[in-house]
């Protein structure tokens, strides 16, 4: 079996808050995504929130009220192994074994974009069922893209989401030979944004998603949950929107407490009545007379 290299992370000098500039001056000349600035040039220069400790109070407590979310465990699994596994490797950088990643970098952008405007349930299930209707990523290509639509069809949005699979695939058997995305783990993560934002349909979510999730680097996506809640707590002004937002906490969150922040914040928002607008017909596991651990933090109460 084809063994993937791990390559030693390069050194760089951390920033006045104690984030290192994971996204470097280079990003200024990335293209934007669907409509999405990527440059990290920061928005708010003045507007001092998050802290470094303000990011670390929030996490705390929200891993108090509800322990680490239990569908995020395998990614930080494999983000542990990850670290272990390049603390240990030489200077010439050493191999890392295929079993390190559970899910390949491909099937990961794939369940990102199935999962948009839907549920997780029924994003699995569309996951679920287009694997055991394809078995492998070349029979999606070559198959009819009524055949994927009826595969995805309970995640819904099918021919759109079908659409934007099937144009996946198609530019990259063009431009790299093989389907396979295994080669964005050696890139920055500047490089990476340049790379997926080629591919029609792919916007910054999922662009953040796959880098956070599947290729183990220190990025912060922003998704309803998360903008909801950062405007709550007063991490953004008022006026900030997604775009803003994820370029701003991106530079203010400490790289180390992205991941467990992300994670938190984004199960919170599901849950919480308190802090989200969007209650819509969501079911809430966080009892309504239990105190939102966030709303201390709230500069609108």
């Amino acid at each position: 079996m084809k063994k993937t290299t791990c390559k030693k992370r390069r050194l760089q000098k951390p920033e006045p808050n104690g984030d290192s500039p994971a996204n470097g001056p280079r990003a200024k000349s990335i293209r934007t995504v669907n409509g999405f600035n990527c440059s990290t040039s920061e928005p708010y220069p003045a507007y001092s929130s998050p802290t470094s400790d303000e990011c670390l109070s929030v996490r705390d407590d929200l891993l108090n009220l509800h322990g680490f979310p239990r569908e995020f465990v395998k990614y930080r699994k494999e983000r542990e192994r990850l670290s272990e596994c390049c603390s240990v490797v030489d200077g010439s950088g050493g191999e890392l074994a295929e079993n390190v990643k559970s899910e390949s970098v491909l099937d990961g952008l794939v369940k990102t974009v199935l999962s948009q405007n839907t549920t997780e349930a029924n994003s699995e299930k569309a996951f679920a069922s287009l694997k055991s209707a394809f078995a492998t990523w070349e029979d999606v290509l070559s198959a009819e893209s009524k055949c994927i639509e009826d595969a995805i069809r309970c995640g819904g949005l099918a021919l759109t989401k079908a659409s934007c699979i099937k144009n996946i695939l198609s530019s990259l058997s063009k431009r790299r030979g093989k389907l396979c995305l295994e080669y964005l783990h050696h890139l920055s993560i500047d490089e990476v944004k340049a790379e997926l934002s080629t591919f029609k349909g792919i916007g910054p979510k999922t662009v953040a998603c796959v880098l956070m999730f599947n290729l183990q680097k220190d990025d912060f996506p922003v998704d309803t949950h998360v903008f909801e809640i950062a405007k709550f707590i007063g991490w953004v002004p008022d006026e900030a929107d997604r775009n803003k937002t994820y370029l701003h906490l991106n530079q203010r969150i400490p790289n180390h407490l992205k991941f467990d922040l992300n994670c938190l914040l984004y199960t919170h928002g599901k849950l919480c009545s308190k802090c989200s607008k969007r209650t819509g017909g969501r079911q809430r596991k966080v009892p309504e007379n239990q105190s939102c651990p966030l709303l201390k933090y709230s500069k609108n109460l």
